[in-house]
């Protein structure tokens, strides 16, 4: 496929890299020359300087021919004309746009149409990365929930803790454990390192261990692997962003949230917007402010500054005070590996969550959703399953049967409103959603291939 990306900073260059070992031609356009050189020297891509938005540039980047046009800059006004102009200079099939700012998304349905504004998809990271950490607050203890089949089934990663049910025993005894709920456990990864799953495997303190099983039941199954923690029910935000304003009022209904704001402007203005959130003035790494406003009866701790090394030395002073969890907003990869082993309990990427949604409408074939993990290394990704037994090389055959490319596990399937957990016997069927598991996103290729439909073989 022949790709347009507009905007060479983290997200555009990490989804060249993502993009770029897929038999993709990508072309990258920023205004910074020496930016991408040293992406260029990285990656076999093509460069262009200048400003996206224009259709000079536009057009020596191939955008005449190209089948889809993405705009990750930092500057939404510049992305949302690079699509208008891709759209009405170049017809371009599929364009998408990274739009921030809460007061455009408001009205996004009215705004982004062909006869307004012609953008397909929009990606809006600040609700991206709020949803994810509410669903950190559902799950206490859990380290990421992917949602799949509109919610109906969830692949959570936990760390298996010394005193869960299941440490020190083997995968094969989960369901003595708990014989009325099916799950899979779909990887392991140990010291940093995955280990194929197995009956015989036994886990052990420390495991990072992804599951799927349908929604209802992830408390049950978590409960397996380490001690259940009880709700969080207090909950103090450093930030008040679109991203902290958006937790605030999303928790605030059922949680005692208090949200810290530096700006006293800013903090009168989310007073006035937020209902039962309490809003105060203050910088949240002030040791006596933390103190005074008792951070230690809080059950959790999320900072989600624009700065973050604000955000890893409050979250580390909030840990240190004696709250319970520490949750904290991380734009730099290379500070989450730095925060990974720390006190700080789990680090969350705007730009993952970008990534993941991008990926979800570039990957080809029937694939609905996908999230990229473990740093780009790994991914979970929803496909249909299309076609009939002469068409398809998946629909009529059982799991066994299938050719999967290495260290890929098929997790579950859903069959309309029904949550299959896959075992070796499992039968696919047409429209089934199919959600896999790859330990080496270099196989995506692969199971594009092996869920392709051949149309002279359909009747």
């Amino acid at each position: 496929m022949k790709i347009v990306i507009i905007g060479a900073g983290q997200v555009g260059g990490t989804l060249a890299e993502n993009l770029v070992g897929e038999n993709n031609d990508i072309t990258l356009i920023d205004t910074n020359n020496e930016v991408l050189r040293e992406l260029q020297d990285k990656m076999d891509l093509q460069v262009v300087v200048g400003q996206g938005s224009h259709p000079d540039v536009l057009k020596q980047a191939g955008a005449e021919d190209a089948e889809m046009v993405i705009a990750v800059t930092s500057d939404d006004a510049t992305n949302m004309i690079a699509c208008q102009i891709c759209y009405s200079l170049f017809n371009t099939a599929t364009k998408i746009a990274r739009i921030r700012s809460a007061k455009i998304l408001r009205y996004q349905d009215q705004l982004f149409q062909h006869e307004n504004i012609p953008v397909d998809h929009v990606i809006a990271p600040e609700q991206l990365v709020t949803r994810d950490i509410a669903r950190l607050i559902d799950y206490p203890g859990a380290l990421q929930v992917l949602e799949f089949a509109q919610g109906k089934v969830s692949l959570v990663a936990v760390k298996a803790y010394y005193g869960g049910l299941l440490v020190g025993h083997a995968l094969s005894t989960l369901r003595e454990h708990i014989p009325n709920i099916d799950t899979r456990v779909a990887a392991i990864y140990r010291n940093g390192r995955p280990i194929r799953p197995l009956g015989t495997t036994v886990i052990e303190a420390d495991d990072e261990v992804f599951f799927i099983a349908a929604t209802k039941h992830i408390r049950a199954v978590m409960n397996e692997l380490q001690k259940l923690e009880p709700a969080y029910k207090r909950v103090m935000i450093a930030g008040g962003g679109n991203i902290g304003a958006g937790l605030a009022r999303m928790l605030e209904k059922n949680h005692q949230v208090k949200l810290i704001e530096h700006s006293p402007k800013r903090a009168a203005y989310l007073a006035s917007e937020l209902d039962g959130t309490l809003v105060f003035v203050g910088d949240s790494s002030d040791q006596e402010l933390l103190i005074e406003e008792h951070i230690d009866q809080f059950d959790v701790f999320i900072a989600v500054t624009n700065d973050d090394e604000a955000n890893i030395m409050s979250s580390l002073l909030a840990k240190r005070l004696g709250c319970r969890k520490a949750m904290v907003l991380i734009q730099r990869s290379a500070y989450i590996d730095l925060v990974h082993g720390s006190n700080i309990d789990i680090a969350v990427s705007p730009q993952h969550a970008t990534i993941s949604a991008l990926l979800t409408h570039v990957r080809k074939g029937s694939i609905d959703n996908v999230y990229s993990l473990r740093g780009g290394a790994a991914e979970a990704i929803e496909i249909v399953a299309m076609g009939n037994e002469k068409s398809s090389k998946v629909v009529g055959r059982t799991v066994a049967e299938l050719k999967l490319p290495p260290g890929t596990t098929i997790g579950a399937i859903v069959r309309e409103d029904e949550v299959i957990i896959a075992h070796s016997t499992t039968l696919i069927e047409s429209d089934d959603h199919v959600i896999l598991f790859l330990v080496n996103k270099k196989y995506i290729n692969d199971v594009e291939k092996l869920f392709y439909v051949d149309p002279l073989q359909f009747f």
